[in-house]
């Protein structure tokens, strides 16, 4: 199976042709930013290791990425999430059922503390969202692959743009390309997102550019105009989008191209996470009322 090399195409947002790296198609199952992060435990050696331990949301991405890692390399996956509604209980959907399905043991617990758990020797723990050391293997990967294709197509002059949750891929990528990688706090605003840089690397030269937004956004909040670019994408590129990361990720590289005149060639990288349109684009569809 094929996780590494993802096709990249052209498409045109906002009379703006822009390239677009399809992670999304690395694999039906395994895609996206988690996949490149997760791919240093899907290839190496993991011997003694029969359980991975990690935490976040009952709907996370990283959640069903894990539980198809798990599935994979027949190791057992223990995931902590604080709360997980009654009505998602009984109406399982989404990235927690299939997690489900691919036998993930969800754990619910308000007090779990990743600093404070204790690794036992057969155990790995993963933090949330994949920010760990580990992540720069597959992520190394794939600035590879977009140098690669670069130096093949003589490009030059390349701006490369994705939103963060951690601010790993964006580091990582960053870390190893010497094309400016330009990223938008998706969680917690920019200044968390700097904290998250220093936590993986203390060289700020290898530190993406954060685009700073005009309002803050709450991640997993609702807001109008990323269903309206959700929508908008979806029509004119027939692609779809992940609509926690990808419609702020979109948003924000507007922004930036709107304010500073540039002749540079611009890559977004796709962030994968379609599963978890499940359960997102019902709630859009009942606040909007589409």
């Amino acid at each position: 199976m094929n996780y590494i090399n993802s096709p990249i195409e052209k498409i045109k947002f906002r009379n703006r042709q822009i390239y677009l790296k399809r992670d999304d198609l690395l694999n039906k199952h395994f895609s996206g930013n988690k996949a490149r992060k997760f791919y240093y435990y899907l290839i190496n050696d993991l011997k003694n290791i029969d359980k991975i331990i990690s935490f976040g949301s009952a709907q996370a991405n990283s959640l069903y990425s894990l539980s198809v890692l798990g599935k994979i390399r027949n190791i057992n996956i223990d995931f902590y999430v604080n709360h997980i509604s009654s009505y998602l209980k009984e109406n399982a959907h989404g990235n927690y059922k299939a997690a489900l399905e691919n036998g993930v043991n969800i754990i619910e617990d308000e007090n779990f503390d990743f600093e404070k758990y204790k690794v036992k020797k057969n155990e790995i723990l993963i933090e949330e969202g994949a920010r760990v050391q580990e992540a720069e293997f597959g992520i190394k990967i794939l600035a590879h692959e977009i140098k690669t294709w670069a130096e093949e197509n003589k490009i030059k002059n390349l701006k490369i743009f994705l939103p963060s949750g951690t601010g790993t891929t964006a580091l990582f990528l960053q870390k190893h390309l010497e094309f400016e990688v330009l990223t938008a706090a998706c969680v917690g605003g920019s200044e968390y997102l700097k904290k998250q840089f220093f936590h993986l690397e203390s060289n700020e030269k290898f530190h993406p550019k954060i685009i700073e937004m005009p309002k803050k956004y709450h991640f997993g909040k609702l807001y109008k105009e990323f269903y309206e670019v959700y929508e908008e994408l979806l029509e004119t590129t027939k692609i779809e989008f992940d609509l926690l990361y990808d419609p702020l990720g979109f948003l924000s590289m507007q922004k930036y191209l709107s304010e500073n005149e540039s002749s540079d060639e611009i890559l977004y990288i796709h962030q994968g996470g379609i599963l978890g349109n499940e359960s997102m684009k019902p709630r859009y569809e009942r606040k909007f009322n589409k």
